[in-house]
């Protein structure tokens, strides 16, 4: 067992959350704890997919069962049901406290001008038109 993987405790209580296997016939070569293990320990360190420790099974496993259940949800009500029961035993404070005093946009998504100020077309003063000659002056046409 490595050092961030599910303790024997936590596995419990995540493997009656998990889809049970609909497909007869041979055995997976590499169990769910197992390849469980190898896609928290990717999050956690945000390594490649490829640099997956081969004792959580071949990368294109890992990625091939988190992109799985990614698509169909599964994470997402593991994630539900595991808050739920949190929730009944009072272990959640769902109280959400927001501080925007250091909150600051970038100039140009507060709707700046681009260019700033400091450009020379925008300074007032420097404004160049083109020069207007009457039809009949010399050089027009």
């Amino acid at each position: 067992m490595g050092r961030g993987d599910l303790t024997n405790q936590q596995w419990a209580r995540l493997e009656p959350l998990l889809p049970k296997g609909k497909k007869p016939g041979r055995p997976p070569r590499w169990s769910k704890r197992q390849l469980i293990d190898g896609i928290r320990w990717r999050t956690r360190t945000g390594a490649p997919w490829r640099d997956v420790p081969a004792r959580y099974g071949p990368w294109q496993t890992v990625y091939g069962l988190f992109r799985r259940w990614q698509r169909d949800g599964t994470w997402q009500r593991i994630l539900t049901r595991l808050q739920a029961q949190a929730d009944a035993k009072g272990l959640i404070t769902w109280e959400v406290s927001v501080d925007s005093t250091v909150a600051r946009a970038h100039q140009h998504a507060a709707g700046a001008r681009k260019g700033g100020t400091g450009n020379a077309k925008n300074r007032a003063g420097s404004t160049t038109s083109p020069k207007i000659m009457p039809s009949g002056a010399p050089g027009a046409g």
